[in-house]
């Protein structure tokens, strides 16, 4: 007997029935791979390896692929929580189902966002997926600036795309959103980093990524109007690192920086309250706040093409 698990899994894990038989599988060598469970059926006509809730054999099992910012969840990118399944479906396609249930049609479309994509976009991607550069367009055009800064963040940090790429997708968006590329930067370690970048930058702060403070290599994530350093610490355990974390405030104080250690928590759900401590320790230092430094009653922004809410308390994705 074929082993049709191992078929699929070499495929990615989720694989057209057309796909096995060109492999020499048999319907009984199917059926039997479905009823051992080595093997589900996501759709009808489709097999998969991958667990019953993943985000791509969910997507499958609508009727299309992932695509915007679920399929960088899938990829392992920087995501906030996100609860709405992004699928890409051919201009011509019917039938779709429920993300949960493949007897089921499609109902509720609150949990799940279909995109009526061109022929062209077929073509690109795999089974389950689309392209990482069409992924990226639909991050760009759907979600908040931020989560689009970091979702492009991660994938110039982790060389899914380069600049080459990322000019790419900007030729297929607005001129105006394309001034997201001021606001990308390889650098950024983190999704932490990545949103507290953003939002300094937004409220007209000097934001430097990965800032050399001496001879020996140790480097600050932000450095804030030449005056705060700033490292974003998103580890769950910290009592290990304690010595080593408090000899790195002792190297940003040399380098004559006020030394800022906010958790990954603060960042998601108490941005306020660190926006306002940077305020402060700004003030502290007789350094005026960016309002201030342009001669205008409010804030300095930048052009932050559609930087919207973020909605109820961040959460990162676990």
């Amino acid at each position: 007997m074929v082993t049709i698990a191992r078929i699929v899994h070499s495929l990615g894990g989720i694989a057209q029935k057309q796909q096995l038989v060109a492999r020499g599988a048999r319907d009984l060598d199917l059926t039997r791979a479905f009823r051992s469970g080595s093997v589900i059926r996501a759709r009808q006509g489709w097999y998969s390896t991958l667990p019953e809730d993943d985000l791509r054999v969910r997507a499958v099992r609508v009727g299309g692929r992932l695509t915007g910012i679920s399929a960088i969840e899938a990829l392992g990118g920087w995501v906030l929580e996100h609860t709405v399944l992004h699928v890409s479906v051919p201009v011509n396609a019917a039938r779709q189902r429920s993300p949960v249930n493949r007897f089921v049609p499609l109902r509720r479309r609150g949990d799940v966002e279909l995109h009526w994509d061109p022929p062209d976009l077929s073509e690109r991607g795999d089974a389950s997926t689309v392209a990482i550069r069409d992924a990226l367009r639909r991050v760009i055009l759907d979600e908040s600036f931020e989560q689009a800064v970091a979702a492009l963040d991660w994938a110039l940090r982790t060389g899914t795309i380069d600049d080459f790429d990322l000019e790419a997708i900007l030729l297929t968006v607005s001129r105006e959103l394309r001034h997201i590329r001021d606001w990308v930067d390889p650098r950024c370690e983190s999704l932490p980093e990545s949103l507290a970048r953003t939002r300094l930058r937004a409220a007209g702060h000097h934001v430097v990524s990965q800032v050399r403070l001496d001879e020996t290599g140790e480097r600050e994530d932000l450095v804030v109007d030449g005056q705060i350093g700033i490292d974003v610490d998103g580890r769950e355990f910290h009592e290990r690192f304690f010595e080593r974390d408090r000899n790195k405030d002792g190297v940003v104080n040399r380098a004559g920086l006020h030394a800022m250690r906010p958790s990954a928590a603060s960042v998601f759900r108490r941005w306020d309250g660190l926006q306002r401590a940077v305020t402060v320790a700004l003030a502290a230092r007789g350094f005026a706040p960016p309002s201030e430094i342009q001669g205008f009653g409010t804030p300095r922004r930048r052009r932050v093409p559609r930087l919207r809410a973020t909605g109820p308390p961040l959460r990162p994705n676990s």
